[in-house]
């Protein structure tokens, strides 16, 4: 029997997700193995963790071998753990007698690096890394609004909305729901509350957007592209998010809501409606190729596009472990789907060559 290997950093992480795997694992003939990357013992390659009992519908404690197929669903903060957890996580990754479902994406800034030399680089929003505050205020003085994101960022954390007033600045973000903003009556207090910030974290500097309904509420479309028990590339689902009114933030994780992407196309105009969704088929086919061509395999992906008040499309972020949220609250009836394909994935992969590997996997590895 095929053990399928899933990598976190604590135990509880996605447990329901997990879970539902597991159940389906043995009509895979497959058994599910989870673990810790911080587990593994270096010396005997052993590790501890959980294996799924099907029959007792629980998790037993169990120690066995690195498993030969690995899916990763670690995501890395800035603790002591998730420190000790990514060079152990890439040690695997260069390891040739292990394979993993995807191998994971750059930062942001390196992934627009990338797509902007592509044909799809006037879907992006103009991106620069932000090494000193005269980044910012250079910028500001041009656009009057700009927006300030971690280029390791998730789930919408540490997003700002900057804007430049005829004498004072105004700064706008989300924490646990709530809309937070502060106005700074000058430069020099501006530059008091960027300087740290920009120490403790790499951003990059994007222009605000007007990625809003009617109602003032944030919205985008969410994708979530994955390969099928085969190996090709093809789109699971699609759903509009949408954040609280006069906020800066769709997802869910800050309170967001969910319509189905039917739905919302169909309150559209029709040639607007057939013109949106020819512009997104055409993203969604060019994207994966163009990844896989510069970075390493991968599995799925979730694609965040926003449509601008001028009707103007935009790729805004792009994740290699995307969540399943948005699929799951519009399309129920995709649920076994959704757990049922990385165990076909796993499987397809256990039963064919390894993948073209290169060498400088290390460039994957993102918080």
């Amino acid at each position: 029997m095929i053990t399928f290997g899933i990598m976190t950093l604590n135990m509880e992480s996605e447990h329901a997700y997990i879970n539902e795997i597991a159940r389906l694992a043995e009509s895979c003939e497959m058994e599910v193995f989870r673990f810790l990357p911080s587990d593994i013992n270096p010396h005997t390659l052993q590790v501890k963790g959980k294996k799924f009992d099907s029959m007792a519908n629980c998790w037993l404690e169990n120690e066995r071998p690195i498993p030969a197929i690995i899916y990763d669903r670690c995501f890395y903060g800035e603790d002591e753990h998730s420190k000790q957890c990514l060079p152990i996580v890439s040690w695997l990754k260069s390891r040739n007698d292990i394979t993993f479902l995807g191998y994971g994406l750059p930062n942001k800034l390196e992934i627009y690096k990338t797509l902007r030399k592509s044909g799809l680089a006037s879907y992006l929003p103009n991106t620069q890394s932000v090494s000193d505050t005269g980044i910012i205020l250079k910028e500001l003085a041009a656009q009057k609004k700009m927006i300030l994101k971690p280029i390791n960022g998730s789930q919408g954390y540490g997003i700002y909305y900057l804007k430049k007033n005829e004498k004072s600045f105004h700064v706008k973000t989300e924490k646990q729901k709530k809309i937070i903003s502060r106005i700074f009556p000058n430069e020099a207090k501006l530059l008091q509350w960027l300087k740290p910030l920009i120490k403790q974290h790499e951003f990059m500097l994007q222009p605000y957007l007007e990625l809003y309904n009617n109602e003032l509420q944030p919205f985008d479309i969410r994708v979530l592209l994955q390969k099928s028990a085969h190996g090709a590339w093809g789109e699971l689902g699609r759903g509009i998010r949408i954040g609280s009114t006069g906020g800066l933030l769709s997802n869910l994780s800050a309170g967001g809501s969910v319509i189905t992407f039917t739905d919302w196309l169909t309150s559209l105009p029709p040639a607007k409606g057939e013109y949106i969704r020819q512009e997104l088929n055409y993203i969604l086919t060019s994207l994966p190729p163009l990844l896989e061509k510069e970075f390493m395999p991968l599995f799925e992906i979730g694609v965040d596009i926003g449509i601008a008040k001028n009707g103007s499309i935009w790729i805004l972020d792009i994740n290699s472990k995307p969540g399943r949220k948005v699929l799951l609250q519009t399309r129920p009836d995709l649920k076994e789907t959704i757990h049922l394909n990385p165990l076909l994935y796993g499987k397809y992969l256990s039963e064919t060559a390894p993948h073209e590997r290169k060498s400088y996997y290390e460039t994957t590895l993102s918080h």
